[in-house]
């Protein structure tokens, strides 16, 4: 194997590995949020077509999202 091709593929590894901590990350957070609101966020949104919370839990997530990717940078 060319050692260029073996200096990539050992730079992979640590990207896999972050954005499998991020993943974690991110759903554990969405894990607690769902346990902290008194409601069912699903329920809310699916059924009862809350835009609003739907916005909100939106621009929550992609705060998060940012959050995430610069701590793990």
């Amino acid at each position: 194997m060319p050692e260029l091709v073996r200096q990539e593929l050992w730079e992979l590894i640590p990207t896999v590995i972050y954005f499998v901590v991020g993943l974690v990350l991110f759903g554990l957070s969405v894990w607690v949020m769902e346990k902290v609101t008194p409601f069912s966020l699903r329920k809310e949104i699916e059924e009862d077509q809350n835009v609003a919370l739907g916005i909100v839990i939106g621009s929550a997530l992609i705060a998060l999202s940012i959050v995430l990717a610069a701590v793990i940078k």
